[in-house]
């Protein structure tokens, strides 16, 4: 596992390895009859050569069999032609750029892609009395990608892009950008900036400079109101629109179960859509290992999970055989207070989403 534990990012580290030792604790520490034993490294986050050499050492000192893990792009863009020199799988737990399943024939992601949540939530908003949005993005990868699809979908229904702006990727100071959107009054924004600490700054900046009483509304991708971040947003996001693959108000029984699960583990901490997707990636892994007859060999483990299908703690879910990305629900949702605490509560779902940034 080469992930952030240290840094911005650590939260998304934490419930990598969370999801991770939770599926094992259930499974006996053994995944397709083979004794798992998980390592774990720390790449802080945005330092691309430090995930590369942190894998490096994993595939010649340790002589891993499967590298995991990923919290940010830049990570996965590093380690992946690692992945294909070695021909070893590599499975992407967060990082959510489009392209990186194609950086590498060993990639397999159980996550999501911007543009796989940004394009309900345009559909949705061009449906709903929505006709112009103002977008807010952080510089990187995923910005780019979940601008870009917004930008398509919401054009093509008849919508107007009034403006764009993106934010630096570390210590964003959101009020310029706010004050300049609210100046232009659209009718909504629409936002992406990576989970964790800038979520809570976008959303408590939001209602400091008055863009909800201005009649401004705010949607975002899921990874801004995030279970483990809401929490410390308070008020702020309250009513705020997202189009998300997971929260932890799902109603299935496979959620409520996992959810039971994880807050009996870890006390305390909320799961979000990176604990799931560490928990389906473990699941994978296992599924994988049961064909193949515990053979973890590259181009034999990557045959056995293209099309795999599995009932998730977020719905339905299936590895799309042509780009080893996952197909999934996309839910829209609206942060609500039950029974005291916030929760993304989904009222409208986009079923079976494939990555439009593929297709």
């Amino acid at each position: 596992m080469v992930v952030p534990v240290s840094g911005p990012f650590a939260t998304t580290g934490q419930q990598i390895m969370n999801g991770a030792k939770l599926y094992l604790k259930q499974h006996g520490d053994t995944l397709g009859g083979r004794k798992v034993i998980l390592l774990e490294k720390d790449d802080t986050g945005i330092s691309p050569a430090l995930s590369k050499r942190q894998a490096q050492n994993f595939l010649v000192q340790d002589k891993v069999d499967i590298l995991a893990g990923f919290g940010l792009t830049p990570a996965a863009f590093a380690v992946a032609p690692l992945a294909t020199e070695a021909k070893i799988p590599m499975l992407v737990l967060n990082a959510a750029t489009s392209s990186i399943t194609e950086k590498s024939p060993y990639i397999v992601r159980t996550s999501m892609t911007l543009p796989q949540v940004a394009a309900p939530m345009a559909t949705w908003a061009a449906k709903n009395g929505i006709h112009s949005v103002y977008l807010l993005v952080a510089d990187y990868g995923p910005g780019h990608d979940a601008a870009a699809q917004f930008k398509k979908t919401f054009t093509a229904a008849g919508g107007t892009i009034v403006g764009e702006v993106q934010t630096p990727l570390t210590s964003p100071d959101f009020a310029p950008f706010l004050q300049k959107i609210k100046d232009a009054k659209p009718d909504a924004i629409f936002s992406f900036v990576p989970n964790g600490e800038q979520g809570v700054s976008l959303a408590k900046g939001y209602k400091e400079r008055g863009l909800d009483k201005a009649g401004i509304r705010l949607l975002a991708t899921g990874d801004v109101v995030t279970e483990d971040v809401i929490g410390a947003m308070g008020d702020s996001a309250l009513g705020m629109i997202t189009s998300f693959h997971y929260s932890t108000a799902h109603d299935s029984p496979e959620n409520k179960a996992f959810v039971a699960a994880y807050e009996k583990a870890y006390p305390g901490v909320r799961p979000n859509m990176v604990a799931v997707a560490s928990y389906d990636g473990m699941h994978l892994i296992d599924e994988a290992l049961k064909k193949t007859g515990g053979n973890a060999k590259g181009d034999t483990f990557m045959a056995a999970v293209k099309g795999m299908k599995w009932v998730s703690p977020r719905g339905p879910v299936e590895i799309d055989p042509q780009t080893r990305d996952i197909i999934q629900n996309v839910y829209i949702r609206k942060v609500e207070r039950v029974n005291g605490l916030l929760q993304n509560v989904e009222f409208d779902t986009f079923k079976a989403v494939k990555d439009p940034g593929k297709s």
